[in-house]
């Protein structure tokens, strides 16, 4: 085991996922941009937080919001240019607050260099082989794209070419030494600028196997689905942690710098393969997430993603772009936001690195928008039967009684946003001592200062029916949770936070508590 004084700043840190349309347009386009986020950066120093994880700004057709990258090594103009990357950096760091951006080493755009020369080369090209092409008068297997439809398209000459997402995000080969030569020269390039880690997009995707063997047609089609290899060789095939052990000798080249993959993986015995030494620093388990509002759902997630860190660090998060916000998955309304609240208390209260999503703090729900406002992909691949997650995406409220509440200089905004949005605005709940955000920021504070929050492990008290509380060995925290619907006693010891008021020194339903 680590000693406190031996750990790495991102292994208890709280980072801040900003999905950068969505944060802030500092230029009136109504689309959130690098300079805008500049200008917010005293708000997330108030926040509390330790970093920041940038979703892709480099210049891109926008078929998928910037996951499809055509030129990893700049920005867009939609978000700005590299000076003002540069002032973002230096800025954020002069706060404290370090910055990581996103890698997407699983695609590129269609638009990328490489895939137009591809498709000018012609069939058995040299070109083709940085990417997945076959021939034939059919797809080469059943493989579905996780956006919906098949994971093949086929050119006008006839070859067919794989993408697991959308036909604008051509799966890249990497059997092809190209492919790892230039993804090597990406990360030096944003190191050498300063940048303090990296979020791996679909970490557990890139490798595949040679011979395309089909899918069963079992496997629980669409995203933000846990993947088991063993029935869905489209993911985590073993070849893929030879492409993690290049980018982490890459990274141990420059100290104090970090990565963390997205792995939707379903077994913990393979999830814990992404995180050895000599792998990812951080793997995003998504068992917290996909936990129902539950003790003993929320405690079997918690013990699982232990489990798959064995030695290393644990991280958590409760949302991102690519999934609904908690608030509604909770139940929505005042429920979903009690819910909410008590699920951060939980969090904050667990050992490791934990990822909030820009708006979270202010208890933003997912929206249900008309459908000529939806934008992913998704929709149009599903043959309008899922909406997407243009929901989840909606840009944040800053100030003001109506859209687009101070997140733009102009009136509109690339995604709509609800007229009832006015008391969720940072502006409306920064004073209000009972707001999620004034939690939020208490928590974030506690969790950074209080001794209790020493030690990685947890050992665990009986408890209640619907209840569950823990303890961290090392420090003393003890967090408890209460899902039942009856108020119950808490633990012995002083009151630190609570995510809604004891009654009588009791915690009341759908409520967490810390105590020392």
């Amino acid at each position: 085991m680590q000693s406190d004084a031996d750990r790495q700043w991102w292994q208890d840190a709280v980072f801040y996922q900003v999905y950068v349309r969505s944060f802030a347009d500092a230029d009136g386009d109504g689309v959130g941009d690098l300079e805008g986020i500049r200008s917010r950066l005293g708000y997330l120093e108030l926040l509390g937080i330790d970093a920041l994880w940038l979703t892709p700004f480099y210049p891109s057709p926008m078929a998928d919001h910037g996951y499809d990258v055509a030129d990893p090594r700049n920005v867009d103009p939609l978000f700005g240019d590299l000076a003002a990357f540069d002032r973002l950096l230096a800025d954020a760091h002069e706060r404290g607050i370090r910055v990581t951006i996103d890698l997407v080493p699983n695609h590129t755009s269609d638009q990328h260099p490489w895939f137009t020369a591809a498709v000018e080369a012609g069939p058995g090209s040299p070109e083709r082989d940085r990417y997945w092409f076959r021939s034939g008068a059919y797809p080469p297997n059943n493989w579905t794209s996780v956006f919906g439809g098949s994971a093949w398209s086929q050119l006008p000459d006839g070859d067919w070419y794989l993408h697991l997402f959308a036909p604008e995000q051509p799966d890249l080969n990497w059997a092809n030494p190209d492919v790892a030569a230039d993804l090597e020269r990406t990360l030096h390039f944003w190191l050498d600028r300063g940048v303090d880690g990296f979020r791996v997009d679909v970490a557990h995707g890139m490798a595949k196997p040679e011979a395309l063997p089909d899918m069963d047609p079992s496997v629980e089609q669409g995203s933000s689905k846990l993947h088991d290899n063993s029935i869905d060789p489209r993911f985590d095939n073993d070849g893929v942690h030879e492409i993690h052990r290049m980018i982490r000798k890459v990274m141990d080249g420059y100290p104090n710098t970090m990565v963390v993959g997205e792995i939707w993986v379903k077994e913990d015995e393979r999830f814990a393969r992404y995180v050895r030494p000599d792998e990812l620093h951080l793997g995003f388990n998504f068992r917290l997430l996909n936990a129902d509002f539950d003790a003993d759902a929320v405690r079997a997630a918690i013990e699982a993603t232990l489990r798959a860190a064995p030695g290393g660090t644990p991280t958590w998060t409760l949302s991102n772009h690519d999934v609904v916000r908690h608030v509604t998955r909770y139940g929505d309304g005042e429920l979903g936001l009690r819910r909410a609240r008590a699920m951060a208390v939980v969090e904050l209260a667990l050992p490791g690195a934990v990822y909030l999503y820009n708006g979270e703090e202010l208890g933003l729900p997912t929206v249900e928008l008309p459908e000529w406002a939806l934008q992913d992909p998704i929709w149009a691949r599903s043959g309008h039967t899922e909406r997407g997650r243009d929901g989840s995406r909606i840009p944040v409220p800053w100030e003001g009684a109506e859209p687009p509440y101070g997140f733009s200089p102009e009136t509109q905004s690339w995604l709509p946003m609800p007229l009832e949005w006015a008391p969720l605005t940072v502006e409306a709940q920064l004073e209000d001592e009972n707001s999620m955000l004034s939690l939020y920021r208490h928590a974030v504070e506690i969790r950074k200062s209080h001794s209790s929050f020493a030690g990685t492990e947890l050992e665990w008290y009986g408890a209640p029916a619907g209840c569950f509380a823990f303890r961290r060995k090392g420090g003393g925290l003890i967090c408890a949770l209460n899902t039942s619907p009856a108020p119950v006693p808490v633990p012995p010891g002083e009151v630190l936070l609570a995510s809604i008021p004891l009654e009588d020194g009791l915690l009341p339903p759908d409520a967490a508590a810390w105590l020392a």
